[in-house]
């Protein structure tokens, strides 16, 4: 070895994960969360945490691919994977063991330092995207946070000193941080948190008219998510795509385009803009980013990107060692496995089979999704009572109103567990 080389010495010292001392504890706290009961679990949360969210009367312990086992022994097939997080399924053995790897050589130094497992995933997800620069954060709100605050700095640098404007849609969600529940277009989220910050105004999703009558001279940017998925899985249509196209090539503004939800995978394609044929100034990632660990992102141009100088926005926590070994585990299982191609061919598949509920179910009212994001649309308010009923029948979906279900099982469920799955929603649906 050379003489200045980095050598790295031998462990000496017993790690924390064989120290006796911290061993016992962390079996202690980890027995105790395996052992304590539903009720007990209810009650502790009701002691000792905010209360929010709201939440479900149940406690998962386990989870293995696409199935989750609660506090009773219950075992549930899961089609909403943690909120779309979970694209690689639960407990995929290649993340644990990335993770596991990681955990035990580093897991955290600052941003203050370079970081090489940290480089290394901006350049896969350079050539993955076609040569956009990244910026690491912990969610997808930091990292709407993060786009909003770039995309402000280069229209006012380089566009005009009055360009500050984001337009963002109705039915939207952006996160709960004040600039991204601000450009969250739905009101609920809004109430009682106000005065919302200024220079974020709403227009109805899809409609090309109100977009064109929006921008003025203070407009930097418009801030879209391809397909909205809180509202109930509504894709932009290609005309209002190609009416964004024309305003940023006509008025010098950016496209923010929010993938927190649809990239790497979920809508069939690596990210959701690949189906119109486009390329965001800028765009976000978070969720299945590092297949179920927190982490997000914001991707830019180098043109865009290089607007952000030393100084002009960071994170502590962003992009660590164990947040980035749990991406790249995620980017290898995104590619091996071909979960993109799978979301499309079994998307598809799992659509036909939800159209086919119209038939025995007149209050079905309609269909509509991309690739693993799907929703079904009730004519009566009950979606509620059928989601409670495809708990007890072993079933996890998302009523995310009256009316309407969201579905978004892991990128690798497999046609076998969607026709499970209906089965089991067919049922609930009679029963309720």
């Amino acid at each position: 070895m050379a003489k200045n080389a980095l050598e790295v010495p031998p462990k000496t010292v017993a790690s924390a994960s064989t120290r006796p001392e911290v061993r016992s504890t962390r079996a202690a706290h980890a027995e105790g969360d395996r052992t304590m009961t539903l009720a007990e679990i209810q009650d502790k949360t009701q002691q000792y945490l905010m209360k929010t969210p709201g939440r479900l009367p149940i406690a998962f312990v386990r989870g293995q691919g696409a199935r989750l086992w609660d506090t009773e022994g219950n075992t549930y097939l899961d089609f909403l994977s943690g909120i779309a997080v979970c694209g690689a399924g639960h407990c995929h053995p290649h993340l644990i063991a990335a993770l596991t790897r990681q955990a035990d050589e580093l897991m955290h130094t600052s941003n203050l330092y370079l970081n090489g497992t940290q480089a290394l995933l901006a350049e896969r997800l350079a050539k993955l995207s076609g040569g956009y620069l990244s910026f690491f954060a912990n969610s997808g709100a930091e990292s709407v946070e993060g786009a909003i605050k770039l995309a402000r700095k280069h229209a006012r640098l380089h566009v005009a000193p009055e360009r500050f404007e984001i337009i963002a849609m109705q039915g939207s969600f952006h996160g709960r941080t004040y600039g991204a529940v601000t450009a969250t277009g739905t009101p609920r989220y809004h109430e009682n948190f106000g005065p919302m910050l200024p220079g974020i105004k709403h227009i109805p999703f899809n409609d090309v008219a109100a977009l064109e009558a929006a921008v003025t001279n203070e407009t930097a940017a418009i801030l879209t998510e391809l397909v909205q998925g809180e509202s109930g899985v509504h894709p932009a249509t290609p005309e209002f795509v190609a009416a964004i196209e024309r305003l940023r090539a006509g008025q010098k503004i950016l496209l923010i385009d929010d993938e927190v939800q649809t990239g790497l995978g979920r809508t069939g394609r690596t990210f959701a803009f690949e189906h119109y044929g486009i390329r965001p100034d800028i765009f976000t990632l978070a969720k299945t980013l590092a297949g179920g660990f927190p982490m997000g992102a914001v991707l830019a141009t180098p043109e865009v990107a290089a607007t952000f100088v030393p100084g002009d926005h960071a994170s502590t926590f962003g992009g660590n060692y164990l947040a980035c070994a749990a991406a790249h585990a995620y980017l290898d299982i995104l590619e091996n496995e071909k979960l993109a191609e799978n979301a499309a061919a079994v998307g598809a598949y799992f659509h036909e089979k939800l159209n086919g509920l119209k038939a025995d179910f007149d209050f079905v009212e309609l269909v509509r999704g991309r690739g693993l994001m799907q929703a079904v649309v009730l004519s009566a308010p009950k979606a509620k009572p059928i989601q409670e009923r495809c708990l007890a029948n072993g079933l996890v979906v998302n009523a995310i109103s009256d009316t309407t279900f969201r579905f978004l099982p892991p990128l690798n469920i497999t046609t076998a567990e969607v026709d499970e799955a209906v089965a089991k929603l067919r049922l609930s649906m009679s029963e309720a």
